[in-house]
């Protein structure tokens, strides 16, 4: 410890609490952890010194040596490559190709441009990398095709205005100024407004979102997990003049994949700091209208098609279908973000609530009522649970195996420990060097990069009499869930019971689903289970839902 009070910055960082600093040319502290840039600053004597202790290391530009084939680059361009290949992934995935070039590009710049990253001409430090390419045992460099997407932004970002001004067809998604960011503090600022691995997706999702494409958050990060979407480990793919070795790899490295709430309110807190006009309204055409989405989950769910006239009756009856509930506005002073697709399944169990009670009593009592009426083709409760119950826990099984093999081929062997450090970060660049030569020879594209020949399933469920389906099909079975009397036809359940409505104040108070959960129905429980499997989301995240649509729907009652 004191070598590296002698040396540099010992106190941990205020925003993530890492001792791990490193000094820019000027002399700055900045965290290697978080991007956050303080205001303490030293004198750098040794220009040769990179790391001292493998806690504070220098990033400075190549010694005037006169040498060529010098690299410098930041860490903007690190994420620009990596959105690129996302965003071709998303491409070839099927989605439209005005997603990545007239969007998902201006979002990009955008970004750049109010976070004083770029377009501007008094830029914020950013961390630098150096990368010699006539080292011996470095790969050569790529192509320049391989390069011009991430070279865009560095060239472009010369030739714009302090201003920002740029093209009409790019002002669509970019109109606006530095001057609509007011920077209370400073140095909260320069860290919180960095980019990140999570805000990569965040971004793509946002620009899915403006081209109104059928593809849900759960979707996104499905793909993600599936690999149909390169997401871990991409900074490997790199080229040979952005290649990065040893602690420089963590601002790419990421060990796990984001959850849906943190892509989700990465998504809100992006499109602020990017100052994005409202966003083009999801309108009754509109494949993410609760109207058509639910149809695609009671499909996906095994559940008749009538169902889907008493969602519609939901739907309607607490105003969740008009434009500007759905549609999102990051001007305003609360900013919502619809989660579609937990909205759309949260719906369905309110229904599936007011049908059939789920209290673990009615809805078995209307089944044997069902049952005794012996009509063909009547929608059986008890029948559909025993169909969709084998399937889910071979779905999960599967699952599970699928992600261990991922892991599996994604995992590297070890190098021994030696006592020469130097050894190993040679032996490494040997292997990569070589790794790098065996993909050009054989014309393989990024690891993770999916071809244009793939698919890629929405539905994890096939029901049907097919050789290979999950269970027999119940989408054309009738509900028997009405019944007259005196003349008057009404549900055959009177009765609806929902958790406690009242809400609480979200600075005092959080999720209270983990204390509730043993004193709700099992079978409601079981029903959360169900969906949340479907979306890769909690139980607690579709509950919260249907408590919002509850709310809205007995309110308009």
């Amino acid at each position: 410890m004191d070598e590296q009070l002698t040396c540099g910055y010992s106190e941990p960082c205020g925003q993530c609490a890492v001792v791990d600093w490193g000094v820019s040319d000027g002399g700055h502290f900045f965290c290697k952890n978080c991007h956050n840039v303080i205001e303490k600053t030293r004198e750098v004597e040794d220009n040769s010194t990179q790391h001292i202790r493998g806690k504070i290391s220098r990033i400075s530009k190549p010694k005037k040596s006169g040498k060529e084939g010098v690299r410098e680059w930041v860490v903007c361009e690190g994420f620009q490559f990596i959105l690129k290949h996302q965003a071709d992934a998303l491409v070839n995935l099927g989605v439209c190709k005005q997603f990545k070039t007239e969007v998902l590009w201006n979002f990009w710049k955008r970004y750049l441009q109010n976070t004083r990253q770029a377009y501007t001409k008094n830029p914020v430090y950013t961390p630098k990398f150096t990368v010699d390419l006539t080292s011996e045992s470095e790969p050569e460099s790529m192509a320049e095709s391989e390069q011009s997407f991430q070279s865009r932004a560095t060239s472009e970002a010369e030739g714009i205005s302090a201003s920002g001004s740029i093209t009409d067809r790019q002002a669509l998604v970019c109109s606006g100024s530095l001057d609509a960011l007011s920077y209370v503090n400073k140095r909260e600022s320069r860290s919180l407004k960095l980019m990140t691995m999570p805000r990569t997706l965040a971004l793509c999702y946002l620009a899915l979102l403006w081209v109104r494409e059928a593809i849900t958050l759960a979707d996104l990060l499905r793909m993600v997990s599936e690999r149909h979407v390169p997401y871990l480990n991409l900074h490997e793919d790199f080229p040979a003049e952005m290649r990065l070795f040893g602690r420089d790899t963590q601002i790419f490295r990421v060990e796990s994949l984001p959850s849906y709430s943190v892509i989700h309110g990465e998504a809100v807190y992006m499109a602020k700091v990017m100052n994005l006009p409202s966003f083009p309204a999801v309108s009754q055409d509109c494949l993410l209208q609760p109207t058509l989405l639910t149809v695609r989950y009671l499909l996906e769910s095994n559940l008749p098609d009538s169902l889907h006239v008493w969602v519609c009756k939901v739907i309607d009856q607490a105003a969740m279908g008009i434009d500007s509930f759905l549609t999102f506005d990051p001007l305003r002073r609360k900013p919502r973000l619809i989660c579609y697709d937990i909205l759309a399944v949260a719906v369905i169990i309110v229904t599936m609530k007011l049908l059939f009670k789920l209290d673990d009593q009615e809805e078995w009592r209307l089944s044997d009522v069902a049952l005794k009426r012996k009509k063909k083709k009547a929608f059986n409760l008890r029948k559909w649970f025993n169909t969709v119950q084998p399937a889910i826990e071979q779905a999960k099984q599967k699952r599970e195996r699928a992600e261990a093999r991922r892991q599996w081929k994604s995992s590297k062997p070890l190098i021994p420990s030696l006592k020469n450090k130097s050894v190993v970060l040679k032996k490494r660049r040997v292997v990569e060097h070589l790794q790098h030569r065996f993909q050009k020879l054989t014309d393989s594209s990024p690891k993770q990069s999916p071809s244009t020949t793939d698919t890629i399933s929405s539905f994890h469920f096939h029901w049907g009499k097919e050789e290979f389906s999950d269970g027999p099909s119940m989408h054309h079975h009738r509900l028997n869930c009405t019944l007259k009397k005196e003349g008057v036809k009404c549900l055959a359940n009177r009765k609806y019971w929902h958790a406690d409505l009242k809400p609480c104040p979200p600075k005092f108070c959080g999720d209270h689903y983990s204390e509730i959960e043993p004193s709700l129905p099992r079978m409601y429980v079981w029903l959360l289970d169900f969906f949340s499997f479907l979306l890769g989301v909690t139980q607690a995240q579709v509950h919260k839902e249907v408590i919002n649509v509850e709310r809205r729907f007995l309110k308009r009652r």
